[in-house]
């Protein structure tokens, strides 16, 4: 068997996991007439899909979706299947005292083991510690004695692994998962070949392969070098604010200089790559990531100055009001997504930032969110409302996201109306 010839060696591609990552990287396997079973443990997700319907938000997904199940390409289920590939795109965040929680991948693995083969590939996406694609072979070893893995010591193997993060965009993974250069990190010089036939499947971009723990710190580093930068803008957001200097003008302003490129503050970090990522390095080496800890706790901290902003906001508006009870005030909370123009709402700042307004005051609530139908069963006691109606009753307005829809918004505001910005849209 030629390793290399992905026609002969991957007809049938399985993807457990079919979220933000999952599905859309499904759906680009598919694209390319490669047959691909999609693995979910969410049965509307399941459902959906094999519908030819998509339950999350990202352009251009829908259609590829439709075409792929209507053509026989794509079929998603809740029990794995036996496929030449298998990759695992499943949730990888933290508990405790930011500790990883890998056991999605644990159980991911252990779900795939009894319909694992010869010849099949396994490659782990999830952005995880280092060491993880390592455990999780010793998870597959442990559950599949009769089948040798790359171990240690091993001179001959039945099934190859490889880890590859993504490196995409919300709302432009369709685009991003083609075009963009890939880390292949397999645990033997085969298993990255394998993986870089596997990928060029539908990969534009270059596949670039280096070990698997270097490929899982490389994912690492990206993330925790943009969380710096984010943490560097916040922290600036917070000084000036201090020092009565407009934050957005001064960065503007520095960011002339020819080697500077200061980023836009925001209400903190979500998502579920930079608000959980550096803490991985943390864990593991809790002693040397001083820059990596302390950006993480500058960005944590963001939500909380924004709080006390909008708490200072209402005390204003009820003196110039006269009157002491917030209750009579109506708060209007202007997006509740990680970052603009998408429906994630994973670590999002501006979701805590509205959950703890609906805990901490008597004031209404009405929160403006354009990509989502309904809210999360955390702010049950907030009205979902449009822009138009939250301006027309809100006595303070908070900017949390800078959406398409708020453009603009600071000649719709009214001049009674308190605004706190915490993303520069009123800029």
């Amino acid at each position: 068997m030629n390793p290399t010839n992905q026609a002969e060696t991957f007809s049938t591609v399985s993807m457990i996991g079919l979220g933000y990552i999952g599905l859309p990287t499904a759906a680009m396997f598919a694209a390319r007439r490669t047959k691909v079973v999609g693995i979910d443990i969410n049965q509307h997700a399941v459902d959906t899909i094999n519908q030819g319907r998509i339950h999350i938000i990202e352009p251009e997904l829908d259609m590829i979706v439709h075409s792929a199940v209507t053509e026989g390409f794509l079929r998603a289920t809740t029990r794995p299947e036996p496929a030449d590939a298998f990759l695992i795109a499943v949730p990888t965040p933290f508990q405790g005292d930011h500790e990883p929680d890998v056991s999605y991948v644990k159980a991911a693995a252990e779900s795939i083991a009894p319909v694992l083969r010869k010849g099949n590939l396994v490659v782990l996406e999830s952005t995880s510690p280092v060491g993880t694609t390592e455990q999780m072979v010793q998870w597959l070893a442990a559950a599949r004695p009769d089948l040798r893995f790359p171990t240690p010591g091993a001179d001959r193997i039945d099934v190859n692994v490889a880890y590859c993060p993504e490196r995409v965009l919300p709302g432009h993974v369709v685009r991003e998962l083609v075009e963009n250069d890939r880390i292949v990190g397999g645990l033997t010089a085969q298993c990255s070949e394998r993986a870089v036939a596997l990928y060029r499947t539908f990969v534009k971009g270059d596949l670039l392969v280096t070990n698997a723990r270097t490929a899982e710190m490389c994912k690492l580093t990206e993330n925790s070098f943009r969380d710096v930068n984010i943490a560097f803008a916040n922290e600036l957001s917070i000084i000036c604010d201090k020092l009565g200097i407009d934050a957005w003008e001064l960065i503007r302003l520095a960011n002339r200089h020819p080697r500077v490129n200061i980023l836009q503050p925001g209400a903190g970090v979500g998502g579920h790559c930079i608000a959980v990522d550096p803490w991985f390095i943390v864990d593991k080496t809790p002693d040397e990531a001083r820059l990596i800890r302390t950006a993480r706790e500058v960005n944590d901290g963001k939500p909380a100055w924004v709080l006390e902003k909008v708490a200072q906001a209402v005390r204003d508006r009820l003196a110039a009001e006269g009157t002491g009870s917030a209750s009579d005030l109506r708060i209007a909370v202007l997006g509740l997504a990680f970052k603009p123009n998408i429906d994630d709402l994973r670590e999002s700042p501006a979701l805590h930032i509205a959950e703890n307004l609906l805990n901490s005051t008597s004031a209404r609530l009405l929160v403006v969110e354009p990509n989502v139908t309904s809210l999360p069963r955390t702010l049950a006691a907030a009205r979902l409302t449009d822009l138009d109606q939250a301006l027309s009753e809100a006595d303070v307005v908070v900017v949390l996201v800078a959406h398409r829809e708020f453009q603009g918004l600071a000649a719709r505001l009214r001049p009674q109306q308190s605004a706190v910005d915490a993303v520069g849209v009123l800029k």
